[in-house]
């Protein structure tokens, strides 16, 4: 069993160790962090949708910036796509590949993000929310799993984990979120980083 075990814990690092170890990602990570801090700035907001295991990680992120991730500063609009009531009167009423996608028409405006989680990339729910994002003008950055599914080269901007199982993908995934929320901060609160920003 403990063989076993350390196997998972090698298997994680070695993902999350490719995925540093590529310099586009943290290229990307940089603009992606940029673009969002000026999106607050400009009034606009984010959302962010998944499902399952992903619907915990969007949840996450957004009560991160409604709440607070490490200091306190102003809350920023970021708004989960999974309210229960939503969820459950969109999906009767008109099935559950359109609970994210009704959800996008409801709040979204152009310049606004949406971020969408699938660890297949074959989610219906989050490629119709991407495809209403991109009717109404709003950037788009998708956190896939193992081959990118459906949703490869579906968003803006994407980050495709090649994990075989969600639940490698998904800690990845939440590391992304997590450092993306912390360049956004270093940009608009840098007096909450003791460590300042460097050009």
């Amino acid at each position: 069993m403990q063989q076993i075990l350390g196997e998972s814990f090698k298997n994680a690092i070695e993902l999350m160790s490719a995925f540093y170890a590529n310099k586009d990602n943290l290229s990307k990570m940089a603009l992606l962090s940029t673009d969002m801090a000026e999106t607050f700035q400009n009034g606009n907001k984010i959302l962010i949708c998944g499902n399952g295991g992903s619907a915990c990680d969007a949840m996450h992120f957004a009560e991160e910036f409604t709440g607070r991730y490490r200091e306190d500063r102003r809350p920023l609009p970021v708004i989960h796509l999974g309210d229960a009531a939503h969820v459950t009167c969109v999906g009767n009423d008109y099935g559950y590949e359109k609970v994210f996608s009704r959800g996008v028409e409801a709040y979204g405006k152009k310049e606004d993000w949406l971020i969408g989680l699938s660890t297949s990339g074959n989610s219906e729910n989050v490629i119709q929310a991407f495809n209403k994002g991109k009717e109404l003008g709003l950037k788009t950055l998708a956190l896939l799993g193992n081959k990118g599914g459906k949703l490869k080269n579906c968003a803006d901007y994407e980050f495709i984990i090649p994990g075989e199982t969600s639940d490698r993908i998904q800690e990845v995934h939440m590391t992304i979120l997590h450092i993306l929320i912390e360049g956004i901060e270093r940009i608009l609160f840098p007096e909450n980083y003791s460590e300042k920003l460097k050009s």
